[in-house]
């Protein structure tokens, strides 16, 4: 007989164990205070607990300002369910090619524009701020982000004018450490604003530690590395593979990445692009874990990041 408190393993196991109002704030109270209640603003443990309304009240803050599990969090200020944020964050790990705002408006019952916006802050709480950097065997190289000049209207094309295939679309850069006997290979994604060489070298620099091997393509800009790295590079004019000096490693992420933002979204606008980066660097990272370990790993990111509809759009438009 299956144990009750087991942890799902499946989305729709996920879903039945979520919509239980209790049974998803005693989950997010495991995560965020394992040691006992605390107020998110004074850090206080004095605190009541109000379960009609599932609300803590300090007895420390001025006035005894109350607070939910949400308060200091991606999902503070938010109406949408507690079980539905977990739903909708599970969801967004597992979904190899990512899910569309419209999916996730349809499978949470909430408005697109809900959806759009839950979408962000979950990508936000992917974002991975490590110092550390990478060694070994690294690929560089960079992919170009944007629709085809066949499938561009008329006006499009007379405002981009002529040039090269990658004229008008979204430079990023990428960074791959490859697999080692004791770990995966991982990425390191960032919209760049060029391909010169300040620039990639910048980030080969920033983050790779200094003696690592560094394989890229022909483009110049990676020329002058082999001050502080063995770098070799092959020309896809003539070959793409020579012993272990090859970029297959990212040419294959470059394919999922595209076939996310092609297949899934669609239409990605360049202020918004590093979130969606984010969220694809997370999944291939952990690309080695159950749905439930990714999303187990995931959940404790959210506390201490708040991303406001006001912060996330300024001038951008949703289309």
């Amino acid at each position: 007989m299956k144990d009750k408190n087991e942890f799902p393993k499946t989305l729709q196991a996920a879903i039945k164990h979520f919509a239980d109002p209790d049974v998803a704030l005693n989950f997010m109270v495991s995560i965020r205070w394992p040691h006992g209640v605390k107020c998110p603003r004074c850090g206080s443990e004095k605190v009541s607990f109000t379960a009609k309304r599932r609300v803590w009240t300090c007895e420390c803050c001025p006035n005894r300002r109350q607070f939910s599990v949400k308060v200091g969090t991606i999902m503070e200020d938010s109406p949408i369910a507690l079980g539905d944020w977990l739903v909708g964050m599970w969801l967004i790990v597992s979904a190899k090619n990512g899910i569309s705002s419209y999916e996730l408006h349809r499978t949470l019952g909430i408005t697109q524009k809900s959806a759009w916006f839950l979408g962000h802050r979950v990508r936000l709480a992917l974002q991975n701020g490590t110092f550390e950097k990478l060694s070994g065997e690294i690929e560089a190289d960079e992919s170009y982000i944007g629709g085809k000049v066949r499938n561009m209207h008329a006006d499009k094309k007379r405002k981009r004018g002529r040039g090269t295939g990658g004229v008008g679309k979204a430079i990023v850069m990428g960074l791959l450490e490859r697999r080692s006997k004791d770990k995966a290979s991982t990425v390191k994604l960032k919209h760049v604003p060029n391909a010169r060489r300040i620039t990639v070298q910048s980030e080969v620099r920033q983050h790779v530690a200094a003696g690592s091997h560094v394989f890229t393509d022909a483009l110049p800009s990676y020329n002058g590395l082999n001050s502080d790295y063995v770098h070799e590079a092959i020309d896809h004019a003539r070959e793409y593979v020579r012993g272990n000096v090859h970029t297959n490693g990212l040419e294959n992420f470059w394919c999922l990445l595209k076939r996310s933002i092609r297949g899934t979204y669609v239409s990605v606008d360049q202020p918004h692009l590093f979130r969606y980066l984010d969220e694809q660097a997370y999944r291939f990272n952990e690309r080695e874990m159950t749905d439930s370990q990714r999303f187990l790993k995931a959940v404790p990111s959210i506390v201490g990041r708040r991303l406001t509809y006001k912060g996330l759009t300024g001038s951008v438009g949703l289309d």
